[in-house]
């Protein structure tokens, strides 16, 4: 989490010259070079799938929650980007009850209403405080539910490391396609600054497939929300951004109902 604050703060950095879909383009490139590798040692036997077409779903929104998530960095400060995002686990209890036909029982269903309802106290609509950018996190946060509903489904018959390479090669290939509509030649620095932003992408998703695969994910799930506070300390330092109170209330809100919905389906998958 700590090195994935770090490549949000850099992609923030560079959205000042670079286009978010060159950046994110960027980033996905640190994970398909992994892919590459593990290619390279067990061949292209990892990207055989019981279930293509879900995959190939799955890397499309890998790309969309990505690019949506940057272009709303680029107007919203970091922490109140990251609060709003951690309506997540919100949506993958509604979705996994409406797909998935998975239990829910009254106290969660409470604890995602009141964790929609600090979301509203963190964007606070129509009085102008966060910018309508960050709306756009939400829809992120939508898609990003969605493909951890789909891991939840291939992962019943996929290994992790075809979801990766799949996730890796769908979305570099999606996003190539409007890249050399809005490429910008990157300086020295900004290049320096793409290749640091790749490089820690790609091990900060290594370090969570390697966690969820040691721990169970209710378990790992809610370390999540650290990234209040790393998304904090780069804003500050970085951009100066401060959140204000009722970000801070709405944020503590939305970890807290996000850590007893977590806490519940840990207790239901017993």
């Amino acid at each position: 989490m700590f090195l994935f604050s770090i490549v949000d703060a850099l992609a923030k950095y560079l959205t000042q010259t670079l286009d978010p879909i060159q950046i994110v383009w960027s980033r996905q490139l640190g994970l398909l070079a992994g892919v590459l590798i593990i290619m390279a040692f067990r061949g292209f036997s990892i990207l055989k799938s019981v279930r293509p077409g879900l995959q190939i779903t799955r890397g499309i929104l890998a790309a969309g929650s990505a690019t949506l998530f940057i272009v709303a960095i680029s107007y919203v400060s970091l922490a109140d980007a990251v609060a709003v995002s951690f309506v997540a686990p919100f949506v993958v209890t509604i979705l996994g009850a409406l797909i998935l036909g998975e239990t829910v029982g009254v106290r969660r269903w409470v604890a995602v209403s009141i964790g929609f309802l600090a979301t509203l106290i963190v964007i606070r609509p129509g009085l102008g405080v966060v910018h309508p950018a960050a709306f756009l996190v939400i829809l992120a946060a939508v898609f990003f539910a969605l493909r951890q509903i789909l891991s939840r489904i291939l992962g019943t018959g996929d290994p992790t490391v075809t979801t990766v390479a799949y996730t890796a090669i769908v979305s570099v290939a999606i996003l190539t396609l409007p890249l050399p509509f809005v490429w910008t030649t990157p300086t020295g620095t900004e290049l320096a600054i793409l290749i640091c932003l790749a490089l820690l992408a790609a091990i900060a998703e290594t370090l969570v497939i390697r966690a969820l695969e040691t721990a169970q994910a209710v378990i790992v799930a809610p370390l999540q929300y650290t990234l209040i506070l790393w998304g904090t300390l780069w804003g500050y330092l970085l951009f100066a951004d401060l959140p204000d109170f009722w970000t801070w209330i709405g944020a503590l809100l939305i970890a807290a109902t996000g850590v007893y919905t977590f806490h519940r389906e840990r207790i239901a998958t017993r």
